[in-house]
């Protein structure tokens, strides 16, 4: 928790609202708040899916609910770099939970807006992408370069916003719900 309180005093503050945060590090500490329960031993990471300026969900990486949570690494001790050979990995990824999360539960996903602590890897951004989510905001790069590949194939591009967080968002040319459709 000591982690997460010397987070959010970081995030800029409104210049619309003294003393209150935007929308953008409100939402941004709940994904690093999320990323406080992850229980995966190399990186831990929050995401939270909103819309309309309410949350519909969270998820943080770790173990598959009920199981034994690992006691080691195994990517680590293979010497299998981050951001490759994910299936080797027991957990589920921040961004997996969040849409495990809304299709249990029921809140559409599709028009969302995903905060979350680090950058999708290629297979996240691939499902976020096929659910439908308006953009996805973060702060810290994952290093998997076929994300760049993939979000340039799909029409989509990274933008560096004025409060530092990164957004991933389609490009004005694409129409978002054929932008990958197999022809």
């Amino acid at each position: 928790m000591k982690k997460i309180i010397s987070v959010i005093p970081q995030l800029k503050r409104s210049k619309h609202f003294a003393g209150r945060k935007s929308w953008v590090d409100y939402f941004m500490a709940q994904a690093f708040l999320a990323a406080e329960q992850s229980t995966c031993l190399r990186r831990k990471v929050g995401a939270v899916a909103v819309k309309e300026k309410r949350i519909i969900a969270t998820g943080f990486n770790g173990q598959v609910s009920g199981t034994v949570h690992c006691k080691k690494c195994l990517r680590e001790e293979l010497g299998i770099p981050s951001g490759q050979r994910q299936e080797i990995c027991r957990a589920l990824h921040a961004e997996q939970n969040v849409l495990i999360q809304c299709a249990k539960y029921g809140p559409p996903i599709k028009g969302a807006i995903i905060y979350q602590t680090t950058k999708p890897c290629i297979t996240c951004f691939k499902m976020l992408l096929n659910a439908g989510v308006e953009s996805i905001i973060y702060e810290h790069d994952y290093p998997d370069e076929f994300t760049n590949i993939e979000m340039s194939t799909c029409g989509w591009m990274k933008i560096k916003r004025e409060d530092n967080f990164f957004c991933l968002q389609p490009r004005p040319e694409f129409k978002f719900t054929v932008m990958c459709d197999a022809q």
